[in-house]
């Protein structure tokens, strides 16, 4: 559902889009008989208030289910401006960023208690910048790993795993290597681990914002792109929880407070650098195993024209079907 609130400002051409529309241009999608199973949710105004009533909440549940739709992960409020503040920050910061993933798992466990959502992760990142970050890039990296485990413990708690999305905006996640230091200084495989995006771990390749850590340049092979695809992936991969499919055009893009990122394309873009479909194999190998259940699109930042076109929709699950299907689940 964040394609309709993340880079929305009211007031402007790209005003949020209501959860109701979005549930409802979700249920519309249809391939071959084939339709959206649930939604991946952003725990945030306007869809939702982190602080709603347990009726409320509830509410929000039975109008999602009366789409026949489920819930899967979903996406804490821990940017400055939600809940939450930098993972890296002060104290007071830090403990908001927990705070927001309390929040997050309360949260859960009414929908969980519903029925509507039976799996996914709560997503996080480090809500820090890569020019702050870069000031101290050793110290900030162990702050973030400490709130990460912070908050760990308590999604353990309330029996949730946390799944920390790379983005090339996002300080101490902003590279692949950078992305793997993280991890393994968090140290809790089995509560804390990654979400990848197609989109943005294609800008990982490029090394936009950590050039020493780039695996491809520009004029690349179709060889050498596969052969950085899977060392990429082989590093990352064991750490995959949560899974988004995506395209993008080697491009970055940003609107209205969001910080450019890799940009994400419509699935049949003629400008696509990915083979959408071969590059989610090598996320999703093994990835039952790893707990994963459901796979994700992400249009983050499409204009809200293309997101009113159905066709936008009917698209991307067309891509998603053909994803699952080549990875063989039921």
């Amino acid at each position: 559902m964040w394609p309709g609130l993340v880079g929305k400002e009211e007031g402007t051409d790209h005003p949020p889009i209501s959860l109701e529309r979005m549930l409802e241009l979700t249920a519309a999608a249809e391939v071959d008989g084939i339709k959206f199973d649930g939604i991946d949710y952003f725990l945030f105004h306007p869809h939702t208030d982190p602080d709603a009533s347990d009726d409320e909440l509830k509410r929000i549940a039975d109008l999602v289910a009366s789409h026949n739709l489920t819930i899967g992960s979903l996406v804490a409020p821990i940017w400055p401006g939600t809940v939450g503040g930098p993972a890296m920050g002060t104290a007071e910061e830090r403990s908001n960023f927990v705070l927001a993933v309390q929040k997050a798992c309360r949260i859960a466990k009414i929908f969980n208690e519903h029925g509507v959502r039976q799996y996914g992760c709560i997503r996080i990142d480090s809500a820090s910048g890569v020019e702050a970050w870069s000031a101290s890039p050793e110290a900030n990296t162990k702050l973030i790993a400490e709130t990460f485990k912070e908050a760990g413990k308590v999604a353990a708690d309330n029996g949730e795993r946390l799944a920390a999305e790379g983005e090339i905006c996002w300080g101490g996640m902003h590279s692949w290597k950078d992305m793997l230091n993280l991890l393994e200084a968090v140290g809790m495989p089995e509560t804390v681990g990654f979400q990848a995006d197609l989109a943005h771990t294609y800008l990982y390749l490029l090394g936009y914002n950590a050039p020493e850590h780039a695996l491809l340049k520009e004029g690349y092979t179709e060889e050498e792109f596969w052969s950085a695809y899977t060392e990429m992936t082989n590093a990352l991969r064991k750490w995959t929880i949560d899974f988004h499919v995506a395209q993008n055009d080697g491009s970055v893009h940003g609107t209205g407070s969001h910080d450019k990122t890799g940009r994400h394309c419509p699935a049949d873009d003629p400008n696509g650098k990915l083979d959408i479909v071969k590059c989610s194999q090598y996320w999703l190998e093994d990835a039952q195993a790893r707990g994963i259940k459901h796979i994700c699109w992400d249009g983050c930042m499409f204009p809200n024209e293309m997101l009113e076109k159905q066709e936008t929709w009917n698209t991307i699950l067309d891509v998603m079907i053909k994803v699952r299907d080549q990875c063989g689940w039921n």
